[in-house]
């Protein structure tokens, strides 16, 4: 039974719901040619705008899927191209086992820095996503986080008072930018501190 004050849980997905390593890409595409994953991780290095451009929506697939073939000398298809840089995802079983529980006495809502592609080719499939009553995007809402923008989209689905959210993240910097908002939120550091944390504030 719920005691507390919250009405919604909100979570972020990548490092929190699944794990990611960006190194994959690189090392599926240093197998198709030698030095071209290599070569195009040291250009986002350089330009790492571009890819919050693109998560944010300003980008659109086609325009990012264009720069990156170029980048890669045309050297893989589209299709190999969305599936090699979205093969990097990993689900964190422990937490997700959470979501059911606390689905019977909250509203979830994910809330993700991530883009189509992605999502499409990387993350869309995983069952755990049922659990959740709406999906807040940064590039369907045209904004990342710490954006204020899209926390608002978050307040605007739930129609609630902020107080009543509490937001998990790994960031610290989405963390504090939704304290502003006047959430509640964790500070994900891992499963067993996540745990202590809802255990401490009654809602597992």
């Amino acid at each position: 039974m719920k005691k507390n004050k919250y009405t919604t849980v909100v979570f972020d997905l990548g490092n929190v719901l699944i794990n990611f390593d960006h190194n994959l890409w690189v090392v599926n595409l240093n197998k198709i040619e030698n030095g071209i994953g290599t070569k195009m991780r040291d250009f986002y290095k350089k330009n790492m705008h571009i890819a919050r451009d693109y998560e944010s929506g300003k980008i659109s697939d086609n325009e990012f899927i264009a720069l990156n073939l170029k980048l890669l000398d045309y050297k893989v298809s589209e299709e190999e191209f969305c599936r090699i840089f979205s093969n990097i995802f990993t689900e964190s079983n422990e937490v997700t086992n959470l979501l059911p529980k606390l689905k019977k006495n909250y509203s979830l809502v994910l809330l993700s820095n991530t883009s189509n592609i992605h999502k499409k080719y990387g993350w869309e499939h995983y069952a755990f996503l049922k659990n959740f009553d709406h999906f807040v995007l940064s590039h369907e809402i045209g904004a990342i986080k710490p954006d204020e923008k899209i926390y608002k989209a978050v307040e605007d689905f739930t129609n609630q008072p902020p107080e009543t959210h509490i937001f998990i993240d790994d960031i610290l910097e989405n963390i504090e930018a939704a304290k502003k908002k006047g959430w509640d939120a964790i500070h994900f550091t891992g499963y067993n501190n996540l745990v202590e944390e809802f255990k401490s504030k009654s809602i597992l």
